[in-house]
């Protein structure tokens, strides 16, 4: 999975505290990590889950 495109979340910055990146390596997954510890756990997310969440979290 070295080759992954990662997006970093547009409320995420370099000087902040909440850096977010997402990859979308099939139709059927989303990951999500944390882009200050890139080799470290991530989320493994189904595209539908992930549409649920998304309303929640740019609400706060």
């Amino acid at each position: 999975m070295t080759d992954l495109v990662w997006t970093k979340s547009s409320y995420s910055t370099d000087e902040g505290p909440d850096c977010v990146e997402v990859a979308t390596p099939d139709e059927t997954r989303v990951l999500v990590r944390d882009s200050k510890n890139p080799h470290g756990p991530r989320l493994a997310l189904t595209p539908t889950t992930w549409a649920s969440f998304l309303p929640y979290a740019s609400a706060h």
